[in-house]
């Protein structure tokens, strides 16, 4: 009896240590299992759409799980007929790239892919296979070629049409864009009326053409000078921006409204006056309009010597019509104490939409004639007194 006793404790006790020792068995096996060496070769963008005439470039990265850096082999397989495929790094082509587990980031290796000109529309696969020693790792890349989008460009203007006076810049915002796939050197040119400048600026500096890259626009400023003499009306000018064998055109307008110029003169043509000291002279001067609009509500001002005052009657002219002239009277009266000579009067009229106009008057200030006669009598009265003086202390 007692030696079954010891027979059931003997087995019992070898049943736990099997079970102690089992346990970290399968550990470190699980363990092994988890530390296997794996290559992994990726790219972020597998699958790319491309037009016909373009190649396509594949960035290739690297994950090497693995105690020891490996040579990784890469080879492309399954490439269409007549493409060509090749891989890039440091700026040769290779046939094989070092990773280093420990190294911070993997080397950058490009896969280069290169259809043939008669390639048709379609998708293509082709795949990448990386292999070091026993590793290895394979990549399904997919190309989709598309049809070329032909040259086309587009000129937009924001405001084709502009108002303003002959002395304006008219001023066109427009957006030129290259809707096609090829690089296009583009010029421009304008069909303006005579009397007109136009110019092109793009970001401030005056051009007369540009490159335009495909699928690009760039804004293009417009710029249209009248000379001074146009006359008001309704203006069209063309322009064109040509490249290659395309161009677009583009339709703009310029609304001349006319601008009033004013000149002031006198019936006589003398700008010149006589005035006596403290006394008010009426002068009459002349205001004309040469320009090709009316001028409105016309301000009369002067500046004068300090001491005088200046009236104009009327003192404002209401509108006056393009080629007409007003006769305007002004009150011109100098200072009480003024020294007789020449003093400078300026006279200004101003247009509520216009240049002012002004012109200097040359006024004389002449000794009043009432001094002149009392100064005579003062002589006279002086020269009987010293006769009288000289005929009675004379006889004695």
């Amino acid at each position: 009896m007692r030696h079954v006793r010891l027979l059931i404790t003997f087995a019992v006790l070898s049943a736990v240590a099997l079970g102690l020792w089992g346990s970290p068995v399968q550990a470190q096996g699980d363990q092994l299992q988890a530390v296997a060496p794996a290559l992994v070769v990726f790219t972020r963008y597998p699958s790319q759409v491309v037009e016909i005439g373009q190649q396509v470039d594949f960035d290739l990265k690297f994950d090497l799980n693995s105690d020891t850096p490996q040579a990784v082999q890469l080879r492309a397989e399954d490439v269409p007929e007549g493409w060509t495929a090749t891989f890039r790094g440091g700026g040769r082509i290779i046939n094989a790239v070092y990773i280093d587990p420990e190294a911070d980031s993997s080397p950058s290796v490009t896969l280069r892919v290169e259809p043939p000109e008669s390639v048709e529309p379609g998708t293509y696969t082709f795949s990448v296979v990386a292999t070091a020693g026993r590793l290895s790792s394979e990549l399904e890349l997919e190309v989709v070629v598309q049809d070329r989008t032909p040259s086309s460009l587009t000129f937009d203007v924001d405001l084709p049409t502009l108002r303003g006076s002959p002395t304006s810049t008219f001023r066109y915002s427009g957006t030129l864009r290259n809707e096609g796939d090829e690089d296009l050197t583009v010029n421009f040119f304008a069909e303006a009326p005579e009397g007109f400048l136009v110019t092109f600026k793009s970001v401030g500096q005056e051009i007369t053409g540009l490159p335009l890259e495909a699928n690009q626009s760039k804004s293009i400023s417009i710029e249209v000078r009248p000379f001074p003499d146009v006359e008001a009306g309704t203006y069209p000018i063309t322009v064109r921006a040509a490249g290659g064998d395309v161009e677009a055109t583009l339709n703009l307008v310029a609304e001349i409204t006319g601008q009033p110029e004013l000149r002031i003169t006198t019936p006589d043509g003398r700008l010149s006056g006589n005035a006596y000291a403290g006394q008010e002279a009426p002068m009459k001067i002349v205001i004309q309009n040469n320009g090709t609009a009316p001028a409105l509500g016309v301000e009369l001002s002067a500046s004068q010597p300090s001491g005088w005052s200046v009236e104009f009657d009327p003192p404002r002219i209401p509108e006056l019509p393009a080629g007409q002239q007003l006769e305007v009277t002004v009150k011109i009266k100098p200072a009480e104490k003024a020294i007789a000579g020449d003093y400078m009067l300026t006279v200004r009229a101003r247009p509520e939409q216009g240049a002012t106009e002004s012109v200097d008057l040359r006024i004389t200030v002449l000794t009043s004639t009432l001094w002149g006669v009392v100064g005579i009598a003062l002589i006279a009265v002086a020269v009987g007194v010293v006769g009288l003086a000289v005929m009675r202390f004379g006889r004695r």
